[in-house]
């Protein structure tokens, strides 16, 4: 039996075995397909000491360790099955050096924590659209924002960050200090290589912003991904969108792009001009708005029921043969209880993101136009065959866009359907080999593990 005694009396935290109070809340993960995982235990930490201590008493225990930011994985993985959850809610800190505009925050700060901080001082760093993603999960998985195509990614604005490795040490790494490992944390995956217990970021300034929200029927869908594909590719850096159709089981589906420029509304209009020409959309929104405003305006809720999202990537628009596939696939869709229902979306990457070298941080989809992104759900009422067939369908959905995008997949929208060999190149692409090394380098007996770790 674990020594969860021993635990409690060397850790200034607090430790909560399933059944006491606040167990539930730190160790649920946000993906509902996860409900029935659970660990054997959770470490709430008070301070970096907590981590190391936590990460030598479960390597002596022999048990599976992992940390939890956010807990916002879409696959469950910070649930650790019948291991130790390294909470860092208690690493909050957040730090402003307005000067130099730095920023630096615990490993447990969330995206909504840090942008209220950052409107504060209107500072901006490119962060994602969900006020509960981690921190951590979000920059060493990349971190793509709906300002990347202007102002790069997450890990991009990274200059340092510090690390509880396997043996209980405290690193720092920036450009001098580790810099294979600074490299590996800048998109090589959370979970790898130790615990991130603070990042310290580049900021800037905001820029004023225009936002914009578009719905079509989805009969229009053909002739609007053409035309809203070819307008993201030329479109400049300023400008990012999303181009999605969807269905749920309430209505037909729809088409929808929403995106932000930093610049003014007239610029967007000019440059949606062509979409608006090709069909007139059921609902046009086309605003001038402050950059704080305009985040507000991209958040994004979801049911939390169970869903799984499976991914591609593309360097230039699909044609007519890939939104067929996509179309005819939703048509086929068997339905659900969840309201998010189902569907594809293009993000549009290029710009900033594409403009650092593949080899330069652990990032390597530098090439890329468009993350094709293919998600189902389902409710927990719904019967296990209705499950498995949401599941089927998108495997199906994503093995026929197998003709038309190529086998690289976002490790932020983790994909725990894909087998870990698999997976691994799917993720890291080139840069594979040189994280296994780091991997062997920093933790050569995998106390940092999961079943698609490096």
């Amino acid at each position: 039996m674990p020594d969860w005694e021993g635990l409690r009396a060397r850790v200034d935290g607090v430790v909560r075995l399933p059944g006491e109070e606040g167990y539930q809340e730190r160790s649920s993960a946000f993906n509902r397909r996860y409900a029935g995982v659970a660990p054997a235990g959770v470490l709430s930490v008070s301070g970096v000491a907590d981590v190391a201590r936590g990460v030598a008493w479960a390597r002596a225990e022999g048990m599976p360790v992992v940390a939890r930011g956010g807990g916002h994985g879409y696959s469950g993985q910070g649930t650790a099955a019948g291991g130790l959850v390294l909470d860092l809610q208690g690493l909050d800190t957040i730090r402003v050096d307005r000067e130099r505009e730095l920023v630096t925050v615990g490993g447990g700060v969330r995206s909504g924590e840090l942008y209220a901080e950052l409107q504060r001082h209107d500072l901006a760093v490119p962060l994602g659209n969900s006020d509960q993603v981690g921190i951590g999960g979000l920059t060493l998985g990349g971190g793509v924002a709906a300002v990347s195509r202007a102002f790069g990614l997450t890990c991009d604005s990274l200059v340092e960050t510090e690390l509880v490795l396997a043996d209980g040490s405290l690193v720092r790494c920036n450009e001098t200090e580790h810099p294979d490992l600074f490299w590996a944390c800048k998109g090589g995956g959370g979970g790898n290589f130790g615990v991130n217990t603070s990042f310290t970021f580049q900021a800037r300034p905001t820029v004023p912003s225009s936002t914009c929200l578009l719905l079509w029927p989805l009969a229009d869908a053909p002739v609007v991904l053409t035309v809203m594909q070819r307008i993201m590719a030329a479109a400049p850096d300023e400008f990012a969108a999303r181009i999605g159709v969807n269905r749920t089981g309430a209505d037909g589906g729809s088409v929808s792009v929403i995106g932000q420029h930093l610049g003014p509304a007239s610029e967007l209009r000019e440059l949606l001009a062509p979409v608006l020409a090709a069909a007139a959309p059921e609902r046009t929104v086309v605003e001038d708005m402050g950059y704080w405003e305009a985040k507000d305006f991209l958040h994004h809720e979801t049911s939390g029921d169970p869903f799984a999202v499976r991914t591609r990537t593309v360097t230039e628009p699909i044609g007519p043969a890939a939104i067929d596939t996509v179309l005819t696939a939703l048509q086929k869709w068997p339905g659900s209880g969840n309201p998010d229902g189902a569907g594809v979306a293009l993000f549009t990457w290029g710009g900033a993101i594409n403009r650092v070298p593949v080899t330069e941080t652990a990032f390597p989809h530098r090439d890329v136009l468009f993350l094709v992104s293919m998600d189902t759900s389902w409710s927990p009422d719904d019967p296990a065959e209705l499950r498995q067939a949401n599941l089927d369908w998108l495997t199906d959905l994503h093995t026929a866009m197998g003709e038309h995008a190529r086998d690289a997949s976002y490790l932020n929208f983790a994909d725990p359907d894909l087998p870990p060999a698999r997976a691994l190149a799917a993720y890291h692409g080139p840069n594979l080999a040189r994280l296994q090394e780091v991997k062997r380098r920093y933790d050569p007996d995998r106390v940092f593990t999961h079943p698609q770790a490096v």
